[in-house]
């Protein structure tokens, strides 16, 4: 159901390395956790140094599309760069959403850089007991 591994991450952290500073191949995954807690299925995504204003989510069929951008903090004239190691630009995430899940009542949140979604499990899904009809008129046939 997610796509947890990226073959081309190391090869684009290097890309990054030769290029220099601030520039960025291609949008990179942001690492995340995925659980089960209730009746929803949550996923938490963290995105250290990005505002809220700067995370776009969307939802097209069964897709989830987690975006976030990286901008780089306000330079001084008199500043000089010794070392910058910490990406910037786009990052996004996309999630196959199963059918059993309502993605028309997913809620947002973002605390302490953490974006967590709460995804409800549908209704259809969830367990459910059947209960047994006892019917009228029937017969035992003994032997």
């Amino acid at each position: 159901m997610l796509m947890r591994t990226d073959p081309f991450r190391e090869l684009d952290r290097l890309t990054q390395h030769l290029r220099g500073p601030g520039t960025w191949s291609r949008p990179s995954a942001m690492p995340m956790d995925a659980y089960r807690a209730g009746e929803d299925y949550v996923v938490a995504f963290d995105l250290p140094g990005v505002t809220a204003d700067a995370i776009d989510i969307d939802v097209e069929r069964n897709m989830l599309t987690v975006k976030a951008e990286r901008r780089p903090a306000a330079k001084a004239d008199d500043v000089q760069i010794e070392l910058s190691e910490r990406p910037l630009g786009v990052f996004s995430r996309q999630i196959v959403l199963a059918d059993t899940l309502d993605s028309e009542r997913i809620k947002a949140d973002y605390d302490a850089r953490v974006l967590t979604l709460r995804i409800p499990i549908a209704e259809r899904a969830r367990p459910r007991k059947i209960s047994i009809g006892v019917g009228s008129g029937r017969q035992e046939i003994s032997g």
